[in-house]
């Protein structure tokens, strides 16, 4: 995965100390149903598609464009489902970092899934009830984007 460059001169000037970031994770559901999801490089973890917004980006932009970069399908946004602080994290090389993450659902409106970028090992659709394992965080968005309740989960614990 590629570091933008704004985060590698913000740690520059940082060094490793804990950086605050606005992230974007996104729950892609086609017309009948099936999920998009991406097998990222770095852990070789499957996983919804997410990413971090650009200074001056707007979220819905941000994750309209992270979700074609790793994908190639083209989005629109539905919704906000979800709002939360996830714990910090530390890299490998030592960058401690903490997400404020926004969880939108979204749906198709072309494209075939596919590796768009080189974060991606495979992208694939796959049915609600079989797909591959995912982070527990990750399961609870899609639990929140498929309820009726327009409102997002506010997350306070």
């Amino acid at each position: 995965m590629t570091t933008p460059k704004f985060i590698l001169a913000l740690r520059e000037k940082i060094g490793h100390d804990l950086l605050w970031m606005p992230g974007i994770t996104a729950v892609v559901l086609d017309e009948s149903d099936q999920l998009l999801l991406v097998r990222r490089a770095d852990n070789g973890r499957w996983s919804l598609p997410a990413g971090i917004l650009e200074p001056g980006e707007q979220p819905v932009e941000a994750i309209v464009r992270e979700i074609h970069e790793e994908t190639a399908v083209r989005t629109v946004v539905d919704r906000l489902v979800r709002v939360e602080s996830l714990p910090p994290t530390a890299y490998p090389n030592g960058d401690q970092v903490q997400y404020l993450d926004l969880c939108f659902r979204c749906h198709p409106i072309s494209g075939e899934a596919a590796v768009n970028d080189d974060e991606s090992l495979e992208v694939g659709w796959f049915p609600l009830t079989d797909h591959p394992e995912l982070h527990p965080r990750e399961e609870l968005c899609i639990a929140n984007a498929l309820t009726d309740d327009p409102a997002p989960v506010l997350v306070t614990s």
